[in-house]
């Protein structure tokens, strides 16, 4: 277990401990994942709140980065279900296949049913619809979504958005005039005081446009968010962390439960990234992070997927 005295505002610059699934805690309308001062936030406060974020499980990939993705994809929810406290629901963050197939959507679906959680919701990667038809994944996974999947949601006074941007449909890196009206319509009226998660498939900050590891319209979503005390993007896509504060606005990214992927500009383009089998499941893991109310602070966890 390790632990850092920080700032609420500086706390994502110690995200280097992230894993696959990242278990957030909400607290004050900030998520953490490192130790807070001791002394509460002031402000309005949320109730107490943990959830657990997977990314990119990319079922059905055959290769050598990963000769079992299903196998390190169970691993993953063994271990969300193995935690103490139940979190309050799961999101994966897109690329659940590799290939958009029928069995591949019905796997995931069957195992993200043994989560033992309050729901799980989900947001499509560009694997989801690899033929520019995002029809099957709609079928499986897009009931009570709008347009190509994305939709909302509050738990304990936290409002969370489940945005796609990782489509043919609409645009690799694009969330397109549909949605951003949508998302317009979805934030008017709520207090500037509700804190704000958005969930999302690709980042939404610059992280490396030459890959393709941004959205173009995104800064006309965030403009609509600007308004509010604190807002969090929690992206997939890019098999890393990486974390970033503009003002009021943390990004992070997260890890696969797949394969990872090269560090920016480290190979020519980003592709399934070979690491010696004995260390695949430490690159992988699960990072719990859990607020308690009677001390202010968060403790971290940092487990590996255990063989």
């Amino acid at each position: 277990m390790t632990t850092t005295e920080i700032d609420r505002r500086g706390f994502l610059r110690c995200m280097a401990w992230a894993g696959t699934g990242v278990v957030w805690t909400v607290t004050g309308g900030v998520l953490s994942g490192c130790q807070l001062d001791a002394a509460a936030p002031a402000g309005p406060r949320t109730r107490d709140l943990s959830f657990v974020q997977i990314s990119d499980s990319h079922i059905g990939f055959r290769g050598a980065a990963n000769q079992d993705v299903t196998g390190t994809f169970g691993l993953a929810i063994e271990q969300v279900n193995a935690l103490p406290a139940r979190p309050a629901f799961v999101v994966h963050t897109g690329d659940l296949s590799h290939t958009s197939a029928a069995d591949q959507f019905d796997t995931v679906h069957q195992m993200l049913g043994t989560i033992r959680t309050g729901s799980v919701f989900q947001v499509p990667g560009e694997h989801d619809a690899v033929s520019g038809d995002d029809r099957a994944y709609l079928a499986t996974f897009g009931r009570g979504t709008v347009g190509t999947g994305y939709h909302s949601f509050d738990v304990n006074g936290v409002h969370f958005m489940a945005l796609v941007n990782a489509v043919a449909t609409q645009g690799m890196g694009h969330l397109g005039a549909d949605q951003l009206d949508w998302i317009r319509r979805d934030l008017a009226g709520r207090s500037s005081e509700t804190p704000v998660v958005v969930f999302a498939h690709v980042p939404l900050f610059a992280m490396y446009p030459a890959w393709g590891w941004s959205t173009d319209d995104a800064t006309q979503a965030l403009g609509m968010m600007k308004r509010f005390a604190a807002v969090t993007c929690l992206n997939g896509h890019v098999h890393q962390v990486m974390s970033k504060v503009e003002g009021n606005v943390t990004f992070h990214t997260a890890r696969a439960t797949a394969f990872p992927q090269p560090a920016p500009g480290a190979a020519p383009n980003p592709s399934p990234l070979t690491v010696p089998s004995a260390q695949l499941h430490a690159a992988l893991g699960i990072t719990e992070a859990r607020y308690t109310a009677t001390t202010g602070r968060v403790a971290v966890i940092d487990d590996p997927l255990s063989p």
